[in-house]
């Protein structure tokens, strides 16, 4: 009977002297929730974590694109496409795709993710000519203006490689590299890093009746087993960030479980992304029908998820989210 161990995340500058540091970062925990698959939850010490858990759990996760993991990162949100769900069609021409990746850096992004195919609810797959004409040169331009890392929002290898030779450095892929085989050995030989998400089905499919045995455990064993994979592939576990997925192939009651509990992806010893700005769930629960009006709730899930130590927050607000953070570091240090 497999055990997972999701540590209970606290923050604030007073840790008891039996506290344990979260990834190498400002939170930290005394205690864990063990949960199983067929008996009921648990809570018990740190303390009796065995070596390999308690390492994977606190150990210093490795710098992403340059980027130290020891405080939560932005990551902005770029789509230069015609149909995604939030922005589609305000950044599909070159010039306001530049504009607005220089605009969020200066607003504080640590990083530009540019994606040439929306992966909204019912899209279908973009050619592969197509997705390379819309992110490559737009690509190549922001490295050209700002040292930002960027990273590729794709499935595909032809466009990951395109991209890397614009200037991309991060392959950040929905399919978690299971959809085109060519990719995980194009990022092992590069050297990318690359962050896999967990998602249920194909954009077009993936919102029919998703359904888990426990979403939360069957999530983290599928990313599991694709860390796993990957690295028999030839990419280590510090060039890795998993994403569990929010709004990709689950319900609202799916994704408040997979918030609820996203610190138990810290076992993973991988740095963790969340990407749920603007998404579904939020216009439903903060009655926002209009995507470009949820940035109040998508800032409340990105410090909750801070709160559960979680690295990355894949945002389309910058100045909004990059505000919120420093609020929220003031008041849990005590001090600006």
């Amino acid at each position: 009977m497999s055990v997972y161990f999701r540590p209970l995340v606290q923050t604030g500058p007073s840790r008891p002297a039996d506290a344990l540091p979260l990834a190498g970062g400002p939170c930290w925990f005394t205690h864990v929730e063990a949960l199983r698959r067929d008996a009921p939850p648990d809570i018990r010490p740190a303390t009796a974590l065995d070596d390999d858990t308690r390492a994977r759990l606190t150990a210093a996760r490795a710098p992403v694109c340059g980027l130290t993991m020891d405080a939560p990162r932005i990551m902005g949100i770029l789509n230069v496409t015609p149909d995604s769900f939030s922005d589609g069609g305000a950044f599909d021409g070159f010039t306001q795709a530049l504009r607005h990746a220089l605009a969020m850096a200066e607003a504080g992004a640590d990083m530009i993710d540019i994606g040439g195919e929306s992966t909204r609810p019912g899209a279908t797959s973009v050619p592969l000519a197509s997705e390379i004409a819309r992110t490559e040169p737009v690509i190549r331009a922001i490295a050209s203006e700002i040292t930002t890392p960027i990273s590729i929002d794709t499935r595909k290898e032809p466009v990951a490689r395109a991209a890397h030779a614009a200037g991309a450095a991060l392959v950040n892929d929905v399919a978690g590299l299971t959809f085109d085989p060519a990719l995980a050995p194009f990022c092992a030989a590069e050297g990318l890093p690359v962050c896999i998400m967990h998602a249920q089905g194909d954009p077009e499919t993936m919102q029919d009746d998703p359904r888990y045995d426990d979403v939360l455990l069957d999530v983290h064993d599928w990313l599991a087993a694709r860390v796993e994979a990957l690295e028999q592939a030839g990419i280590p576990r510090a060039r890795i960030v998993v994403d569990p997925g929010i709004g990709f192939g689950k319900t609202l009651a799916h994704n408040l479980t997979l918030l609820n509990g996203i610190s138990l992806f810290h076992g993973l010893g991988c740095p963790v992304l969340l990407g749920a700005s603007r998404k579904g769930f939020i216009g439903r629960l903060g009655r926002a029908p209009d995507a470009d009006a949820r940035a109040p709730g998508s800032i409340a899930v990105a410090l909750a998820a801070v709160a559960q130590g979680v690295q990355i927050l894949r945002v389309h607000d910058v100045s909004e989210t990059a505000q919120a953070l420093a609020l929220w570091r003031a008041v849990t240090r005590g001090r600006p």
